[in-house]
């Protein structure tokens, strides 16, 4: 029996939603999609016409990136929320997706993107990574705490 679906999101556009409970600490899904070089990610995101810059984009440890938009799955659907009730897991170039608590039957699955910029952290900036999931300590933003 399938455990998710991507649907239409209250959050941005599309979202993964539970299809039966997901119990704490059970694997959800893997993140999927080419594994490719920080320098490809930068030329791949300068030559997209995504709305606002999006991409499908998953930053792993040492400088590679998981391009979701290639050979990627329902996981690049995942949504960020200050509150997330799944957390991403790194082992070497893969990347899992974990419940963090019991999940219900319907519920849209979250992660912190908790996304890193160099730089300082502009107004446009922080506008351009604005935080929608009005959880009740909502930091503002997708981007890390500092």
């Amino acid at each position: 029996m399938r455990r998710i679906a991507v649907r239409s999101s209250r959050i941005h556009g599309r979202g993964v939603f539970t299809l039966r409970p997901i119990v704490a600490g059970e694997l959800i899904i893997e993140y999927a999609g080419q594994v490719i070089s920080a320098k490809e990610a930068q030329r791949r995101f300068e030559r997209s016409v995504a709305e606002d810059g999006h991409t499908f984009f998953f930053g792993l440890d040492g400088g590679r990136v998981i391009d979701g938009a290639h050979g990627g799955n329902s996981a690049r659907w995942i949504n960020h929320s200050c509150r997330p009730n799944a957390e991403a897991e790194e082992a070497g170039s893969r990347v899992f997706i974990r419940a963090l608590r019991d999940i219900p039957v319907g519920a849209e699955i979250f992660i912190d993107y908790s996304l890193e910029v160099e730089g300082r952290r502009t107004a446009a900036l922080k506008a351009a990574y604005a935080c929608r999931c009005n959880a009740r300590h909502c930091r503002g933003t997708m981007l890390a705490p500092r």
